[in-house]
């Protein structure tokens, strides 16, 4: 009976040595990039990997509700955190990828992607409210928190009884548009990198001109980004195991551990994807 009752909560608390032997992979991640390749290859995996931190970072900003805020029982959108984080990194992305394609230089593309990013989350949160009042007659409403911490605003009122709150309260809205603004900026900085070096090094691999090269360069780019979305976007579900509402939800704390993750991750398949022009 014990062992039925006692069940485990999963990402409730951190694991000091599994978060070092995940530093000490990093460690030897990179070690490996830097002797493969110590220039290029190496600040693009550097790059991956900022970008992919801030993948899962953002991620936790996201306001997810799940089956439940389908139902009106609990605040966030409703849908997994892995499609809603991959979805608003994929719009972040495509907005980077234009302003790359336009020959901006690296901020305003970064800038690109983050607004990119963002500017989908505050559309999705805003129809989401719109379903939310005026479709089920529902007001938002935190089950997290007794005061909206942004605008001070009392919750217990507007929160049906037997739920966990419901809608989209006013710090989950900025909290889901930080996330995308992060996500955004991640997955253009790795789709960024990992461009400049397939440019620069795809002529001498397959001996052909810069020209002919450069839709296998953006193609490639395009290929790993978007799977380094859905790699730190898995993760960082796994890590809040089922719903959050935001940067105020407890479960926002466990980002350390999601930072950590994602980073050995995205050091791996950024190695995976210096090695195809290195080795």
């Amino acid at each position: 009976m014990t062992a039925v009752a006692a069940k485990p909560q999963a990402g409730a608390a951190m694991n000091p040595t599994a978060m070092g032997v995940g530093v000490v992979l990093l460690i030897i991640l990179l070690a490996i990039c830097w002797y493969v390749s110590p220039g290029m290859g190496l600040m693009a995996l550097v790059g991956v990997v900022i970008g992919g931190v801030l993948i899962g970072f953002g991620t936790h900003f996201v306001p997810v509700g799940g089956a439940p805020a389908a139902m009106g029982q609990a605040p966030g959108i409703a849908t997994g955190v892995a499609m809603l984080a991959a979805g608003a990194g994929l719009a972040g992305l495509f907005g980077g990828a234009w302003a790359a394609a336009s020959g901006q230089g690296m901020a305003v593309v970064i800038i690109s992607g983050g607004v990119g990013g963002g500017l989908m989350m505050a559309i999705t949160c805003m129809m989401v409210n719109f379903v939310y009042v005026y479709g089920m007659g529902i007001p938002s409403a935190s089950g997290k928190v007794a005061r909206d911490p942004i605008t001070g605003d009392t919750q217990a009122e507007y929160k049906s009884q037997g739920t966990e709150g419901h809608g989209l309260p006013f710090v989950s809205f900025v909290g889901g548009v930080t996330g995308g603004i992060l996500g955004g900026a991640g997955g253009t900085l790795i789709y960024l990198e990992l461009l400049n070096l397939y440019k620069a090094t795809l002529p001498g691999v397959m001996a052909v001109t810069a020209a002919q090269v450069t839709p296998i360069a953006v193609s490639m780019a395009g290929i790993f980004a978007v799977g380094l979305f859905l790699v730190n976007a898995v993760l960082t579900a796994y890590n809040i195991t089922g719903t959050i509402e935001g940067p105020h939800d407890p479960k926002f704390k466990r980002w350390p551990r999601a930072i950590v993750a994602s980073a050995v991750a995205s050091a791996l398949c950024g190695l995976v994807a210096v090695l195809i022009v290195a080795w």
